[in-house]
């Protein structure tokens, strides 16, 4: 199968790049903050870099679907569909944090089988590829292998903010979040990535979008990880939008019964 991704790789590369060059110069300039119809923040720099990306997309692979936060779904029919978010955490973004990403994502017949975590300031980068192990690159180092944490009790929790769980469909998070050692707060697709590295081992929200878990699901899933909704089962564009992530099996099987208020 990775044979078979690689001149999408390259393609997905080239866009991750193209989104670092137009993103990063935004950085702290003090943008211009729109609001979109959910009351969610929008800057030209998640617009530009979209349509960066849709037009790599368009000229080199125009038989692809794709479908970005900012502009919506093109064609709709193909059996390759690209998931773009330009930058997943605006908020972190717009307030100067660098913990925020461009997500890039290929679903073959529905299922990610190509997904990226390219953080333009600190020119980090995660590829996930469908049955291959996770590449990292970073001028901090580190490995993209999840920590072999077992226990609950161990476990390093992390979750964007307390708003998103408002939108929980039900309150076993805060069993979880009781059980586990620590939580913190903060990260949006970046916590994906310091799960990915093995510094945290668990998170856990919901109110998500395709576009905010496509990218995640090969990251983690290559570097160790298991990736689901909150019930254990796989994610799923009409789901129920929660997503939990964990760093082994066997910490995500004792998260699930956390979650569900068992064990």
């Amino acid at each position: 199968m990775t044979d078979d991704l690689t001149p999408f790789l390259d393609v997905a590369t080239m866009m991750a790049d193209a989104a670092r060059c137009v993103v990063r110069p935004w950085f702290r300039r003090g943008v211009t903050v729109a609001d979109k119809a959910d009351e969610s923040p929008v800057t030209i720099a998640d617009r530009t870099a979209e349509r960066v990306m849709r037009a790599i997309l368009a000229e080199r692979l125009p038989e692809h679907g794709v479908f970005g936060e900012e502009f919506g779904l093109a064609n709709e029919a193909a059996r390759y569909r690209w998931l773009l978010d330009p930058v997943d955490g605006t908020r972190a973004f717009v307030t100067g944090r660098p913990l925020f990403g461009t997500l890039i994502a290929l679903l073959r017949d529905g299922e990610p089988v190509l997904g990226v975590i390219d953080q333009p300031v600190l020119q980090e980068r995660w590829i996930g590829l469908a049955g291959a192990a996770t590449r990292f690159t970073s001028p901090l180092g580190g490995v993209a292998v999840t920590r072999p944490c077992l226990r609950l009790a161990d476990a390093e929790l992390s979750c964007t903010s307390p708003e998103m769980l408002e939108s929980a469909p039900h309150d076993g998070w805060k069993t979880l979040k009781a059980r586990a050692k620590r939580m913190t707060w903060g990260g949006d697709c970046y916590a994906y990535g310091l799960l990915a590295l093995g510094q945290i081992d668990l998170v856990a929200e919901c109110d998500m979008n395709p576009w905010d878990w496509a990218a995640l699901v090969p990251v983690i899933e290559g570097a160790g990880g298991k990736i689901t909704a909150w019930d254990g089962s796989p994610l799923r564009a009409d789901g129920d939008r929660t997503v939990l992530a964990a760093g082994s099996p066997a910490l995500h099987a004792e998260a699930v019964r956390a979650l569900a208020g068992h064990g």
